[in-house]
């Protein structure tokens, strides 16, 4: 009788543990949502602006340092744009090289299935198959995309409607600046351009 009795409590905690874990499940669901957060941008020290940069590629080739958040325009001549960016987050971060295989003014954002599904069992947030540019697109006003071996890598180069996530890890694997400052980029960049990612500072 006893045995039962202490088997009947030990299932009561175990119930009233899986009651207080799923607010405790909720809230660390928002906590992990990166896109919710609001950061504040900082101004100073993520604003484009030309720097020295000493590099032997070419004028025209983007850098990307995803360790401190910087993207390189190199200009020559040991001079270089430079401009914050907001990163992959854990399990998002790459490296390579790839090229610009196209462009886009305020472009349409069509998430990947994989995404789709992911931000739906982790968030609980269904995303559409398919939005329209504009104010309120997570691609932001232009785009960029990435390409290797003539095949599009689903990454871009893109602008955000959350400014203040610049200079954190917080995308699927793309990369994000202002809006007025991947318009800024989107004029110097031309299709075709070599693209280096760096990943941790590094190759």
């Amino acid at each position: 009788m006893k045995r039962v009795f202490l088997a009947a409590i030990a299932a009561f905690a175990l119930l009233l543990a899986g009651v207080m874990a799923e607010p405790q499940a909720q809230a660390m669901k928002r906590k992990q949502n990166f896109s919710a957060r609001q950061w504040h941008f900082d101004k100073q020290k993520y604003a484009a602006q030309k720097v020295n940069y000493i590099s032997d590629e070419k004028p025209g080739t983007i850098i990307i340092d995803t360790a401190r958040h910087y993207l390189y325009l190199i200009l020559g001549n040991d001079k270089a744009m430079r401009y914050g960016i907001g990163v992959g987050r854990s399990g998002f971060q790459w490296s390579g090289v790839a090229k610009i295989g196209r462009k886009a003014e305020w472009p349409a954002w069509h998430p990947p299935k994989e995404m789709i599904a992911r931000e739906l069992k982790q968030y609980g947030r269904r995303l559409p198959e398919v939005m329209k540019g504009g104010p309120e697109n997570p691609l932001g006003a232009r785009a960029m995309y990435l390409y290797q071996n003539g095949r599009d890598t689903l990454y871009r180069i893109h602008g955000t409607n959350q400014p203040w996530t610049i200079g954190h890890n917080v995308s699927s694997g793309c990369i994000r600046l202002r809006n007025e400052d991947v318009i800024d980029l989107y004029k110097r960049v031309k299709t075709g351009a070599k693209v280096i990612v760096k990943k941790g500072g590094f190759w």
